[in-house]
């Protein structure tokens, strides 16, 4: 059991620094290694075929969930919040306005 979960973190990880510095693209060549390296792990410590085919896609699942959030705070860093209070953020320029007059 702690051989699953520390792949589970393991590929959450991945899919966090996927998501944090490559495109979508990136994808096509971390879920494969991610598979293939599971299949070794589960296999060397002696899990069966049945039993290592869910583990094997709850890691791609979280690899791939991982890289949708952290693309999504890479892509959109407002949070919702920011844009109710109707102050400009810390980088925007105030009086815009009057160097016009």
């Amino acid at each position: 059991m702690t051989t699953a979960l520390v792949l589970l973190f393991a590929s959450t990880l991945a899919g966090l620094a996927t998501g944090l510095f490559f495109r979508v693209w990136s994808l096509l060549l971390v879920s494969p290694a991610i598979a293939v390296l599971a299949a070794i792990v589960l296999q060397t410590y002696d899990f069966g075929f049945w039993t290592g085919i869910p583990i094997v896609i709850g890691c791609l699942t979280a690899c791939q969930l991982a890289y949708l959030v952290s693309a999504f705070q890479r892509h959109n860093g407002v949070l919702a919040q920011d844009d109710s209070d109707g102050a400009p953020g810390h980088d925007r320029q105030h009086g815009i306005g009057d160097e016009n007059e």
